[in-house]
Formats: C-alpha cells, structure tokens, sequence
C-alpha cells in the first residue's frame, strides 16, 4: 500500500480524496495555485505546496510542478480526482516515467476511450450497441454533410476529444449542418486543440445512463449498478440520481453487463464510467466512457456501501477486489444535487465572491461533499461547483422529500446559488414521477 499520496485537484473533491486517504492510514499532500492558498483541502493535508498562479494552465494543468511536488516530499502516488490532468494521457506516462504510480487507468487506454471515434468502434467491435454514426474521423463540411446523409438527420456533431458539452451541436436539416459543424469544430480546437469531429444519430428525448464499473490488474471487472443523469442543461448535469426510475431489473441486467463488457473490450483498470442513452422504447446506446472517478460518485456509494476513492487507492497498489458481481447489492435510493455559485436568473452566471454565513444541513442519509466554508473566498477561476448535496432512503420518493427538506436547509450567504432552482426541479410534477429526459430543463424552465 502507499504511505503518501498527492492529490493533483482542488475542491470538494480533495477534501474527498484526503479523508479517504487519511481512513486508510495513508498520508497525503495537498497541491494548490496563489488562489488557493486559504483552501480547505490546502488546510487539512499533512502537505501543501503552492504550484503557481490562479490560472489552471500555470498550476493545476502544469504536469512539471505537480510532479515536482510530488518528488520533493516523497510521494509514491498520485490521485487526480476529476477534471484538469485526470483524463491526461502524457501525465500519466510522465508519472510511469518518475517511477510515481498514477491513480487511474494506463495511458493508452485514456488514449482508446478519450477520443471517442475509436471509442466508437471499440465499442462495436465488441458487440456493445452503439448509436449509428461515423465509423472514421471527419474534418471537413463536405465529408461530414455526405455522411450525415446516410446517417440521418437530426444529427449529434461531436468533437472527438470533447467532454463536459463542448463541441457538440445538433443539426436537424441539412440547411442546418455547416454553421453547426463549424462552430462545433471551432470550439473543439479551442478548448482541446482537436479538429476531429464525428456524427451520431441524433437520439430525440433519451435518458443519459451510465454505469460505475471497478475493474483489478488482476483481470476481475464488476459494475455497481447504474446513476440517472438525464437532469442535465446544456449537457451539464445538475442532479443525479441512483438506481434509475424506469430500468426493469432485467434491462438493468442487460446494461450492466453490456458495461462490464465494454470496460473488458478497453482493457480498463481502476474505477470508470460507462455511458449509455436510452430511447423510449428501452433501446440503449454506448456513447462514451470516462477514464476517471465521476463527480456524482458519492450517490453510487450510498446505494452499495462501497468507497469508491478507497476501491481506486486499492486497485492502484495492485490489490485485486474483494468482491464480486454477486456481492454488489443496491439498497433504497440516492440523489445528488450539485449546489453552484451560480445566478439561475442571469442565464447561470458565475458568482464568485465571499463566504459571509453558512450551514449546511445533517442528519440520517443526509451527506455534504464541499470544500467551503464561513469567511471563504470562492475564487473566479474555477468550476462554480462549491458542493454536493446528497440524501439516501428507501424510495424514490422518500429520497426526493429528503432531499427537498435538506436544501430548505442549506443557507450561504454572500453569494447567489442555484440552491432554489434545484428545489424548483424536484417539487416539479415530472420529475417526481419520474418521466424525464435530457430536455427536462429546456421544456419545463425559461432559460
């Protein structure tokens, strides 16, 4: 097992990653940029180091002073929790490289599934169902409209190297498809110096479903059930949920093993997220894979009693799981709510500023991931997330009265939040029934 660990991220998740370390016995070092400097993550590590200026460039994405840290106070491994340098693959072969043992999946299995044509066809040439689309890159107008003509409209244009929603249109007519691939190519090289694009079938009001799956070096791949994230806007999820509210046991069945296939196919290790659509009529669809731990983790923990950051420590020192399929039970229901610095009624506008009063709420299922605090200044750099909050009881619907009663209770001061949207979403009659989708949001609130 290692004796110390650094952790490559800021936030709630460090502050998640650090208990899990310390629970473990394990020592930990915090990395944070001049921004930072009074974060809570930085406060309750056995080490911090400062790294660089706010931005994310000189600091949280600078590989050379991270793994810098990391030998200076001899650390033997790194967590990335999400984002920044988690889906990196040079950063983990430098890791490789130092003798520092990355906590995530090989370098090129990040390379595999991350660009997501080739995920694509991995997918298909192991028989897991994919959304018809291109089966080779596309990087012009001309290629791309030819292809969309086969495929059929409306088509999904993704960037290959795309994540968290960039780089992704929708053209519903010919007419449509070359402003929308453009602007959608723009953004990719923009925001991952990544000109690849590829179409889909566009899937008209599907469910966004995935699948946590651990997988061992020692070859043993379980899923542990599967997380709703159809609450989404502008494919940025607000609320998920565990398990999903229309899977029948036998569907549920279906997909978790379509999903332990799929991380076979990509030859995975540690912990990873299969995603599917699901159309109306319970067709589902692959349509990425996430080489990291995922935001909305903590809802999969509390409906299987498992730590996830604690099964990716293990995996990492070579340890082989210590469970099975069979094993894997999930119990009641959970939902998550990300709390944001956000203004709802100015078109979701950060709203960085100072901490002035806060509580969160407690009790029985009740569960708080936040790296804030009374007095703490949100800086403007970063991600608006400022927390988690999540619930767990028998049913769906206990669950959402929970979880209903709990934000009544959250109260942060001096800044705006979207704690009130979130609360506007759960009292909404669909969402309690359970019929929703990823347009939830465009059809049932006024951007």
């Amino acid at each position: 097992m290692f004796h110390k660990i650094l952790i490559a991220n800021r936030g709630e998740i460090a502050v998640r990653i650090i208990r899990a370390c310390r629970e473990m016995g394990i020592a930990t070092v915090a990395v944070y940029s001049e921004a930072d400097r009074d974060s809570l993550h930085a406060m309750l590590a056995d080490e911090a180091i400062c790294i660089g200026p706010a931005a994310s460039s000189e600091s949280y994405l600078n590989m050379e002073s991270i793994l810098s840290a990391t030998v200076a106070t001899k650390a033997d491994a790194i967590h990335p929790g999400f984002g920044f340098l988690s889906e990196n693959s040079k950063f983990v072969t430098l890791c490789e490289k130092c003798n520092i043992k990355f906590i995530g999946p090989p370098a090129d299995v990040i390379d595999r599934m991350g660009n997501k044509s080739e995920a694509r066809n991995t997918m298909i040439a192991a028989g897991v169902p994919v959304v018809p689309g291109t089966k080779e890159p596309v990087y012009d107008v001309k290629t791309g409209k030819k292809m969309a003509e086969e495929i059929g409209y409306p088509i999904m244009i993704k960037a290959a190297s795309g994540g968290g929603g960039k780089g992704m249109r929708i053209a519903r007519t010919p007419e449509e498809f070359e402003t929308h691939f453009l602007n959608a190519q723009r953004e990719s090289i923009n925001g991952f110096s990544d000109d690849t694009m590829y179409l889909e079938r566009y899937v008209e009001k599907p469910r966004h479903i995935e699948f946590q799956i651990l997988a061992d070096e020692h070859g043993h791949v379980v899923h542990l059930g599967e997380r709703d994230c159809s609450i989404q806007r502008r494919h940025q999820k607000l609320i998920e949920e565990s398990p999903c509210a229309v899977l029948s046991e036998e569907l549920r069945k279906e997909m978790g093993e379509a999903a332990v296939k799929a991380a076979r196919a990509a030859g995975y290790v540690n912990a990873g997220t299969i995603e599917f659509l699901l159309d109306r009529q319970n067709r589902y669809y692959f349509i990425e894979m996430n080489t990291r731990i995922q935001v909305e983790h903590g809802v999969t923990e509390m409906v299987t009693g498992l730590d996830l950051i604690k099964e990716q420590i293990r995996i990492a020192a070579g340890e082989e799981l210590s469970f099975t399929q069979d094993d894997v039970v999930i119990r009641g229901h959970a939902i998550e709510c990300r709390i944001n610095a956000e203004d709802p009624s100015r078109h979701f506008m950060p709203c960085p500023g100072t901490v002035t009063s806060l509580h969160f709420p407690g009790g029985n299922g009740v569960r708080v991931d936040s790296a804030i605090y009374s007095g703490y200044q949100i800086p403007p750099f970063y991600d608006s997330m400022i927390g988690k909050l999540m619930v767990h009881d028998v049913d769906r619907p206990s669950a959402i009265r929970k979880m209903m009663s709990a934000l009544g209770e959250v109260i942060v001061e001096g800044v705006t939040t979207n704690v009130d949207f979130q609360f506007g979403i759960l009292e909404h009659e669909k969402f309690q029934s359970g019929h929703t989708d990823t347009g939830f949001i465009e059809e049932n609130f006024d951007d």
